[in-house]
C-alpha cells in the first residue's frame, strides 16, 4: 500500500535515489496506489550531475510493492521494497521510462498495462 508521504527507491539510472509520493494520479479520494499505477514524486536525495535534480517533481510507475500483490492465476508476489520507475512525459508516449536502465525484478503485470519499455530493459521479469 502505497500512500501519501511513503518514501520509495527509485529503480533506474535517471540519477535520483529516493522519492516521496504526495498524489496518486487517478482520482482525488484514490488513496493507495498499487503496481502499474502513477503517481507524482518529489524527488528527496539525487546523484550529482545526472539529469534528475533534487526537489524536482515527477511523475513515476509503481514497480514493486511490500504489501502483497494478488495475480489473476491467485498466487500472491511480494517484494522487499517499494519502488518506481521515472516516466518521461515530455514525449508523446506517457508510459515510456525517462532512463536507459531498469534496476531488480519487474512483475510481468506491467506489460499487460502498457509498458513494454519497461520490460523489455529489465533484467529480470517475475
Amino acid at each position: 500500500m502505497i500512500q501519501d508521504r511513503s518514501i520509495v527507491r527509485i529503480a533506474d539510472n535517471s540519477g535520483a535515489k529516493l522519492g516521496r509520493i504526495f498524489k496518486i494520479v487517478g482520482s482525488s479520494k484514490k488513496r493507495y496506489a498499487e503496481i502499474g499505477e502513477v503517481v507524482i514524486l518529489s524527488v528527496q536525495s539525487a546523484e550529482p550531475r545526472k539529469s534528475v535534480k533534487k526537489k524536482e517533481i515527477l511523475r513515476a510507475v509503481v514497480v514493486r510493492q511490500r504489501k502483497p500483490f494478488r495475480r489473476k492465476d491467485g498466487s500472491y508476489i511480494r517484494f522487499d521494497e517499494n519502488a518506481v520507475v521515472i516516466l518521461d512525459v515530455s514525449g508523446k508516449d506517457k508510459k515510456k521510462p525517462k532512463a536507459g536502465r531498469i534496476f531488480g525484478p519487474i512483475p510481468r503485470e506491467l506489460a499487460e498495462l502498457g509498458y513494454q519499455a519497461i520490460i523489455s530493459r529489465a533484467p529480470e521479469v517475475v
